[in-house]
């Protein structure tokens, strides 16, 4: 094992620094003022960040927990706002306040509480009397533009209205036992959704197309209904509301819901590796997503002795391999260039003459042709990082050929110079400043590849080393609370998205096995895996994966990138990544740990 070089405990630092970045970009903003004292209250939820953003670029702030779900404590979720008055969210704030502050032991030790004050900024936004600010105007009745549960359509790209969208689902995979939805209102008077009659509440049923309504019926990602009630009250009548809520709800069993995502969360890592192996890749092809899957494929069937998998990768590359299909053809591109580091690890594996021929080739034809090149085909993107490091550390280290580190270094080093920010992120191409997710996640794959895979002679390491470490410290300082990491990864209202998750994961747990990372990483990757976890379905279907994205100038164009609800390739083959990854950090941590 290499040298262990000690960094700072990360878990709790990132946490806090998380949220200052949250408030940080939304200064001014009273609500924001607000939260930030709530949010120093001792006691839970103390962590600000958001569900969501809208069209003008305001976030949906929340006050949530850090990590997964605790299945020995019920889960409520608050969401006011959504009829566009102050007086909901104040009267939310007032409630969290007394939670924190006032309300009994017995309720606080029993409840996960996590909140979304204002669902429709800027309508909602206020300053709080609750909590020593301001007290805004009403809006004088609802608003016409009505938002309507479940959201049609995809979700947080919509042009018109991704509010709902994004609370629709950040709703659902905070896990809830029960919703309560706040409105404003004279005095406080309670709507029962279907499936909340235990709660003993008196009230009728709340109007179809609510938010309360909505998730007490089902919820987004093949999940299950929650509980849900929705009430009406006035700021005064805040910590009434939620005292009365919780008193009623002392029996309350586990939500359908919440029972579904520990269920996907208690999976083990060899058996979501196992589901997504034997789903993906779908469509073979020599490209870097098809050889992600194989090449984890191909380390789950040494791990498992299973030979079904062999098979299957053997199948599927037969074809390139004869001839029959060519492997790569015009025109060349480092995505397709990249699948052939798959038949490098075929090669190691199966002792495929052929296969190596193959990959030795593809990564021949990368090198530059000239002295203004760095390889050829390049985009200047950072995806240039993982597909060609992926392919070249591989050659390299089973030619000897120095060659291939130098070129490795060369790119690396210098795309580190032109696209990562001061602040340690890394932005997605030159064309605009945005750190982009998947960008961020090819950034320190191609990093960890080449410190995997090229000599600890390699003369780059050093530096290479060092520019992953301080990538591997920024991206961490950005997890979500939830442990995933976001399409747009210092803009806390974008959503929580699975490939940038798994990526990251992947290398992080490959860095602590490897010893290029130190223990405090633990706790990171753990929360990580939850993410992942709650967001592969039953069937090997992905939640919340971007769809293919090219190199874009504005924020807004990340944003709307689609969110893949289903099938898909890249998603299923990087979360196969980040299984097997985890499976292979856990087993090596028992050993070391005997």
């Amino acid at each position: 094992m290499r040298t262990n070089l000690k960094r700072p405990a990360l878990a709790v630092a990132a946490i806090a620094t998380f949220a200052q970045t949250a408030v940080g970009q939304a200064a001014g903003d009273p609500l924001t003022a607000t939260l930030e004292a709530l949010a120093r209250v001792p006691g839970a939820p103390s962590l600000i960040s958001a569900a969501g953003v809208t069209r003008a670029d305001e976030r949906l702030l929340t006050l949530e927990h850090p990590g997964g779900t605790d299945d020995s404590v019920r889960r409520l979720v608050i969401v006011g706002g959504l009829d566009g008055t102050p007086q909901s969210t104040e009267a939310v704030l007032a409630a969290i306040r007394w939670f924190k502050s006032d309300a009994p032991s017995e309720i606080r030790d029993s409840w996960n509480i996590t909140a979304l004050p204002c669902a429709r900024p800027p309508r909602c936004s206020t300053g709080s009397r609750a909590t020593g600010g301001a007290v805004s105007g009403s809006l004088g009745g609802a608003p016409e533009d009505v938002q309507v549960f479940p959201p049609e359509g995809g979700f947080y790209n919509d042009e018109i209205s991704p509010e709902s969208r994004y609370v629709w689902r950040w709703v659902a995979f905070q896990a809830p036992d029960l919703v309560l939805e706040v409105r404003s209102g004279q005095t406080l008077t309670w709507e029962i959704s279907e499936g909340a009659e235990p709660l003993g509440l008196t009230g009728p049923r709340p109007p179809a197309g609510t938010l309360a309504a909505a998730i007490s019926i089902g919820a987004p990602s093949g999940l299950a209904p929650a509980a849900a009630v929705r009430a009406s009250t006035n700021v005064e009548d805040g910590p009434r509301m939620l005292q009365s809520l919780l008193g009623a709800a002392s029996s309350l069993d586990r939500s359908p819901l919440h029972e579904a995502l520990l269920a996907r969360a208690s999976r083990a890592p060899l058996e979501i590796a196992t589901l997504l192996a034997n789903r993906y890749p779908a469509s073979p092809s020599v490209s870097y997503i098809p050889a992600v899957a194989w090449s984890n494929t191909l380390r789950l069937a040494t791990r498992l002795g299973d030979n079904g998998l062999r098979r299957k990768v053997a199948g599927q590359l037969a074809p390139f391999l004869s001839g029959e299909t060519p492997a790569v053809s015009e025109p060349y591109r480092l995505t397709n260039l990249a699948g052939l580091f798959a038949l490098a690890d075929y090669a190691r594996t199966e002792q495929g003459d052929v296969a190596l021929d193959l990959a030795t080739a593809g990564a021949e034809f990368m090198f530059p042709q000239s002295s203004n090149e760095i390889v050829r085909s390049a985009t200047g993107w950072t995806d240039d990082m993982f597909m060609v490091s992926s392919v070249l550390s591989r050659i390299g280290a089973s030619t000897g050929d120095p060659r291939y580190g130098a070129t490795v270094g060369r790119l690396l080093t210098s795309y580190t110079e032109n696209l990562r920010r001061a602040d340690g992120l890394f932005v997605h191409s030159g064309r605009g400043p945005q750190a982009w997710g998947r960008a961020n996640g090819f950034a320190l794959l191609g990093l960890t590849e080449a410190l995997t895979y090229l000599p600890d002679a390699w003369p780059d390491r050093a530096l290479v080393l060092e520019i992953y470490r301080r990538h591997a410290e920024t991206l961490v300082r950005h997890q979500a609370p939830d442990g995933m990491w976001n399409q747009v990864v210092d803009e806390p209202g974008s959503y929580r998205e699975l490939t940038v998750t798994s990526m990251t994961l992947a290398a992080l747990a490959r860095g602590v096995r490897q010893g290029l990372l130190d223990d405090s990483y633990r706790e990171v990757i753990d929360r990580a895996w939850w993410g992942v976890a709650t967001h592969i379905a039953e069937d090997g279907t992905v939640v919340d994966a971007s769809t293919s994205t090219g190199a874009g100038e504005t924020k807004q164009y990340y944003l709307d990138r689609t969110a893949v609800f289903g099938p898909d390739e890249r998603g299923g083959a990087m979360a196969l990544w980040a299984a097997v990854e985890l499976a292979e950090w856990r087993y090596f941590d028992v050993l070391t740990r005997r």
